[in-house]
């Protein structure tokens, strides 16, 4: 019964300030309100705080993207990996597997789609009221919208944006790829 009381009193202070102070004056052997003779009651109509819900640590999704690309593509070891001393032929044929696996990451997480259909190199209009954000103008600008130009890249954009939720611990927030050990 003491323990049931002792939690109930301990989650009422934490989250009732009228309360936490009387029991803060009661503990330095004060009535609640100072005045003599009053007595420590409830509340009135305070509602019972819960329990806090576990927060989990923090773990921005660029780090859970750039995890994935290091765990299917091993992107983070070829990009900082020294080319020097590799031939041509070795560098292309570790490229084009890193380029398959961070192909399949993308599309899983993203579905990657192109902006605009159309052929690069072919003339495209920018509409009058267009978004900053999905054109980018480039060499003789001038005037008012719409605009016609030659479509030198189509764009991106992602269909949907499925990183996963991560779970791990706060001290592994910020790892990309965990240390390897093999034991033998």
């Amino acid at each position: 019964m003491r323990l049931l009381t002792a939690i109930a009193a301990f989650f009422r202070i934490l989250f009732d300030r009228r309360f936490a102070q009387q029991v803060r004056d009661l503990l330095d052997g004060r009535t609640a309100s100072n005045e003599p003779g009053t007595a420590v009651g409830p509340t009135p109509n305070a509602p019972i705080a819960a329990a806090a819900p576990r927060t989990l640590p923090i773990r921005g999704e660029a780090i859970s993207l750039l995890a994935a690309l290091q765990r299917e593509a091993r992107f983070v070891d070829f990009v900082r990996e020294s080319l020097d001393g590799y031939a041509d032929a070795q560098i292309g044929a570790a490229a084009r597997d890193v380029h398959r696996a961070c192909g399949k990451v993308l599309d899983r997480m993203f579905a990657m789609s192109p902006l605009l259909n159309d052929e690069e190199g072919a003339t495209v209009e920018v509409p009058a009221g267009y978004d900053t954000g999905c054109y980018r103008l480039t060499g003789n600008v001038s005037g008012e919208p719409p605009f016609r130009g030659t479509m030198v890249h189509h764009g991106w954009k992602a269909t949907r944006s499925e990183v996963p939720q991560w779970s791990g611990n706060e001290i592994a927030a910020l790892v990309v790829a965990p240390v390897e050990v093999e034991i033998k």
